[in-house]
């Protein structure tokens, strides 16, 4: 029997049940709104003259998706801090979210230490850790959320919360109505992508036997620029595959001028474009030319078309789309879709520097 329509050896792959999470990302999304609205902020945040979200890998993409949706309606500066370091300009008068799911990673504390001895306006969100003891014991603002997971897995709340947190500052509109669209069409695509529907029928599980065996590049622009990031990072910590992400219409500047050498990897890849009748009609346009480009030169490519009405459920679905073909990607390949042992044995590296 085909692998991808057998659910019991698909489970065998997966002992951790990243599927659970992955079907869990809608009720993530509601209950982290829920948190959201509960969530009170010093008035004077509002009066911020820029905004530094810190943090790294699974925690950091929701600062990501965060600015590009709020890049045309916030006049200020907005910057996601993936680094031990601070850029200059964070000061007094900036917003410094410190986004961590475990609350101990070490470039996010360092980078959060360094925004309080600045006298920033800080924020931290969190599951738990060190980052979360930081914030009680000075007394600082915090949003603390509980969700056993993969950080890359609890999306949801890194998103919703960070989203949410801007807006009870003061400093982004009412998103309400379209998190709620969000919320109901994610669990509309759950019931389309799940484990029990079979490939013929599956969109994520066709689009994951497509990249089997390809290196997956991922082309976003405009309001899906970092879901393209977010695909790239879900191909290479679910699937322990490689995979890269570029964007438009910055790619159309360099990277089309590659197609030509090495001539024999055009066969070896496949390129996912991901479209949205929100973005500028030049880059839709583009996308349209870069296809034709890429056929010329023997290139496979797919397609996926956000859903929805709202800018939140446009990306939202993009993201979900993502999630589960690099799960089913994962499970073509024989890769448990859970555990990210090479990070782990880096992290017990760089803590042995501290004894």
């Amino acid at each position: 029997m085909n692998l991808l329509d057998d659910p019991k050896e698909m489970q065998k792959l997966d002992p951790e049940r990243m599927i659970d999470r992955i079907e869990e990302f809608p009720q993530q999304c509601e209950d982290a709104w829920n948190i959201a609205r509960g969530v009170a902020l010093p008035g004077d945040y509002a009066q911020a003259n820029g905004v530094a979200v810190l943090g790294m890998g699974g925690s950091a993409i929701g600062g990501d998706l965060v600015r590009t949706l709020v890049i045309d309606d916030l006049a200020l500066p907005f910057q996601v801090v993936r680094d031990y370091d601070l850029p200059a300009w964070v000061g007094k008068e900036t917003l410094a979210i410190a986004s961590s799911y475990s609350g101990n990673t070490e470039e996010t504390l360092s980078a959060f230490q360094q925004a309080l001895d600045r006298g920033a306006k800080t924020l931290a969100i969190t599951a738990g850790g060190r980052l979360e003891k930081t914030a009680r014991d000075k007394n600082l603002p915090l949003i603390h959320f509980t969700y056993k997971a993969q950080p890359r897995a609890a999306l949801g709340y890194s998103f919703i919360l960070l989203l949410g947190a801007l807006q009870a500052a003061g400093l982004g509109r009412d998103r309400s109505s379209e998190v709620a669209e969000a919320i109901t069409l994610l669990r509309s695509l759950r019931n389309e992508m799940a484990m029990t529907v079979p490939e013929s029928q599956n969109f994520a599980k066709q689009l994951a036997r497509r990249l089997h065996g390809r290196l997956p590049v991922i082309y976003g622009g405009g309001l899906l620029s970092e879901v393209a990031r977010r695909w790239k990072g879900q191909v290479n910590e679910n699937s322990k595959g490689w995979s890269f992400f570029e964007v438009l219409p910055e790619l159309n500047h360099n990277a089309v001028v590659g197609y030509e050498n090495p001539s024999w990897l055009n066969s070896k890849l496949h390129v996912v474009f991901l479209d949205c009748d929100r973005n500028h009609p030049r880059i839709r346009l583009r996308q349209r030319i870069t296809k034709d480009i890429l056929g010329q030169r023997g290139v496979s490519f797919d397609t996926v078309v956000s859903r929805g009405q709202g800018e939140v459920a446009q990306m939202l679905s993009s993201v979900y789309v993502g999630d589960f073909t690099s799960y089913y990607l994962a499970l073509l390949y024989g890769a448990d879709p859970t555990p990210v042992k090479v990070i782990s044995f880096l992290k017990s590296e760089l803590e042995k520097s501290r004894s």
